[in-house]
């Protein structure tokens, strides 16, 4: 009996052991991750530290004003990149945003190289990053274009009516905060907005008139709101050639003199280390591989739940939204 017990206060110590260690190899892993996101958070240094590759920076979803983007490929501009090739898969923002992006994208190919890629969609806002380029390369099926802008915003005048309430204001205009959404637009409101909207598009086309090289009759067929594949968007002058990344490739190479069998890689444009996300994926992977899946599981969904409501963006939109018919 005392050799049983003996062998079982042996098991247990050497299970406690175990378990220790095994904490301990979790949380030092974390630490050399947490000491990685300081590093590559954009108060750090830059993600792309190797020499003589071309960096590969993905631009998808909604576009917004973000002025940690601005700030990262201006440090990309300044970095060791022989190149720089642009993804995007959008289908555009606010007008501002992608104006915001649209300048960093001049401003870096001033000086680098520099190519876009559109993966599946680059409309409105997203068209108005690609033309940040001289040259644009698209999938065959790609959609590009959606040239135009709107301003939408609920009314819900005829909902408060029925639940009996009214929104009372007193303000210095009639044009003041116009329109609201609590009262029917009126006249002049509408008017003010379609002047709004009647400028921006203004604006819209004579960028694309002057990047793509386009006159009058040429935009005029591609400046009514509709999307069109990349091989529509050819003969349109809208993109310049079909193909991917390794045809942007191989025109940095024919066009810009870029050195033949360079590496691409992933320039991150808001590495920030607030949120997480990388610590999440990488503590994730550790856990699992230590035994503690079912912790692994819980800490990989909670970077499952953040989704981006196209309800939240705010002002002037250049935006495609298939659903609505805009």
């Amino acid at each position: 009996m005392s050799l049983d017990s003996d062998v079982i206060v042996d098991r247990r110590r050497l299970r406690r052991k175990l378990t220790f260690w095994r904490v301990a190899a979790v949380l030092i892993a974390i630490a050399a991750l947490a000491v990685a996101g300081l590093v590559l958070s954009p108060r750090g240094t830059a993600v792309l530290s190797a020499t003589g590759s071309i960096a590969r920076v993905n631009i998808e979803g909604l576009i917004r004003s973000n002025q940690e983007r601005t700030e990262a490929l201006e440090r990309l501009g300044n970095s060791s990149a022989a190149a720089v090739i642009v993804h995007i898969n959008s289908p555009g923002g606010t007008t501002a945003g992608s104006e915001q992006l649209y300048d960093s994208l001049v401003q870096l190919k001033a000086k680098k190289p520099l190519v876009v890629v559109v993966e599946g969609l680059a409309a409105s806002g997203g068209y108005i990053t690609a033309i940040g380029a001289d040259h644009i390369i698209a999938q065959q099926t790609s959609l590009v274009g959606s040239i135009g802008v709107l301003f939408q915003f609920p009314n819900v005048s005829d909902l408060l009516k029925t639940v009996g309430v009214k929104i009372e204001e007193v303000k210095s205009t009639p044009l003041k905060a116009a329109p609201n959404g609590y009262e029917p637009t009126s006249p002049e409101a509408r008017d003010a907005l379609d002047a709004l909207v009647k400028d921006s598009y203004a604006w819209f086309k004579d960028l694309v008139k002057t990047r793509r090289g386009m006159d009058d009759a040429q935009l005029a067929k591609v400046s009514d709101g509709r999307v069109f594949t990349g091989r529509q968007a050819v003969d349109l002058k809208l993109i310049d050639e079909l193909g991917d990344e390794k045809t942007a490739v191989a025109w940095l190479v024919a066009q810009k003199n870029v050195k033949k069998d360079l590496p691409v890689r992933d320039y991150k444009l808001t590495p920030r280390f607030g949120d997480l996300t990388f610590l999440r994926t990488a503590a994730s992977i550790t856990l699992d591989a230590m035994g503690f899946g079912s912790i692994a599981r819980q800490i990989e969904h909670t970077g499952m739940t953040q989704a981006v409501d196209r309800l939240a963006l705010d002002g002037m939109l250049a935006l495609w939204q298939p659903g609505s018919g805009n």
